[in-house]
């Protein structure tokens, strides 16, 4: 199934919003669905929506250890009111006799007759075992009515739900042992550039360690796909036609490191264009200026393609706060907007002209209100802050940071999930 719809070229960059609204209006999930074990579903999308096979809970039944009774027979109960039955979790109850209580545990079955029960710490035993009610007690108290989370056929999860342990817990309580889920999406990483070397080689003058590859492989595992990593590609138009071909056979998305800007030797968007079809290029925002989207045509379809830039921090926000959503929609999900919020600055900064600058930030907690502070150097291709960091403080383009303002707050631990 292709993921790619019509889209035209846009001249200019642009802003991020429309960037992001862009993206996710060609998404389409692209893997086909397949049956799951409970055991092993997590992170894992539900393909089809899942109904309540039970009553939850499926009796009446106590939300507290105590003692069951009617409440009418507290009118005038001088004596106490005698134990007749002890009723603990997973039995079936007698019904309760006029005049009488039963003892009670969390979870147990309301026996027929009572309706309600007393916390143990407001009664009192005297020395024949009669309970002695402290305090009023109200009809339905403490009382788990048959039904109340849900009935047969009530609606539990949507298709497009990411399993995570609650989720997965709900369904357990129905007795569900599999679902059907989406298979998992093969994303296809392809490194450009002849200065990287992997980690644990040996570094020549002007080499750098490929840390792309290791983010993002790891940013794509902790969203459930399968990762194609096609290595390090050339610095030759050759060399990346060859790898594109690879990945477009063989991945559902693809997402391309560097070689996305305008230099002689960044070849992603010319190849990309004779294989199939450049849609944007360019987003008004620091770092990620260049971050490029298009497809790859096939003989099965298009395979869209991201492209990051090289600097691992632009990677990393551009992957954040665009090709994460991407992704998830590609996997049959339903990406959240962007969450923000204001927070006050605590430094000043110049403005950084006609982009929108992400800066790196932790918040500090010491005053009434959360104060935003640089996280360190804010340098796209220093990650030290990045690891620091508590989210983004959203600049507007021109616009310099006074100490003290307020400004949008993009928190990172969204994008964890």
């Amino acid at each position: 199934m292709s993921c790619v719809s019509c889209a035209t070229l846009t001249p200019g960059l642009l802003d991020l919003e429309d960037a992001r609204q862009r993206l996710l209006a060609t998404a389409r999930p692209l893997p086909p669905s397949e049956p799951c074990p409970l055991d092993a579903a997590l992170g894992r999308v539900l393909a089809a929506p899942v109904s309540a096979r039970l009553a939850i809970p499926s009796a009446d039944n106590s939300a507290m250890d105590g003692y069951a009774l009617r409440v009418a027979d507290l009118v005038s109960p001088p004596d106490g009111l005698p134990i007749i039955q002890r009723i603990p979790a997973g039995c079936a109850p007698a019904p309760l006799a006029e005049g009488g209580c039963a003892r009670i545990f969390t979870g147990a079955p309301i026996p027929p007759g009572a309706n309600c029960v007393v916390p143990q710490e407001r009664c009192r035993i005297d020395d024949q075992g009669r309970v002695h009610v402290q305090g009023e007690a109200l009809a339905g108290a403490n009382i788990r009515r048959r039904g109340e989370e849900s009935l047969e056929g009530t609606p539990l999860l949507p298709a497009g739900q990411r399993l995570d342990a609650p989720a997965l817990a709900l369904l357990a309580n129905q007795g569900i042992v599999e679902v059907e889920v989406f298979a998992r999406l093969k994303v296809a990483l392809v490194s450009t550039g002849d200065e990287l070397v992997e980690p644990g080689m040996p570094l020549a003058p002007g080499q750098l360690y490929n840390s792309n590859r290791v983010m993002l492989s790891a940013l794509l595992q902790q969203q459930d796909c399968t990762v194609i990593d096609l290595g390090i590609v050339a610095d030759t138009a050759a060399a990346l036609r060859e790898t594109l071909s690879q990945a477009r056979d063989r991945a559902d998305v693809v997402i391309c490191t560097g070689g996305v800007s305008a230099g002689e030797e960044d070849h992603v968007r010319p190849v990309l264009a004779e294989l199939g079809e450049l849609l944007f290029h360019g987003v008004a925002m620091k770092p990620g200026k260049p971050f490029a989207f298009g497809r790859l045509h096939g003989a099965e379809g298009d395979v869209p393609l991201l492209g990051l830039p090289g600097n691992p921090v632009a990677a990393l926000v551009t992957w954040q706060v665009l090709g994460q959503a991407f992704v998830q929609a590609c996997q049959g999900r339903h990406p959240r907007p962007l969450q923000q919020f204001f927070v006050k600055a605590g430094f000043s900064r110049r403005a950084t002209h006609g982009r929108r600058e992400l800066l790196r930030v932790v918040l500090d907690h010491a005053e009434l209100e959360p104060m935003a502070r640089l996280a360190g150097g804010q340098g796209s291709a220093m990650l030290g802050a990045a690891c620091q960091a508590d989210g983004y403080l959203m600049v507007p383009g021109d616009t310099p940071v006074m100490e003290g303002n307020d400004y949008a707050f993009l928190p990172v631990a969204q994008f964890a999930i």
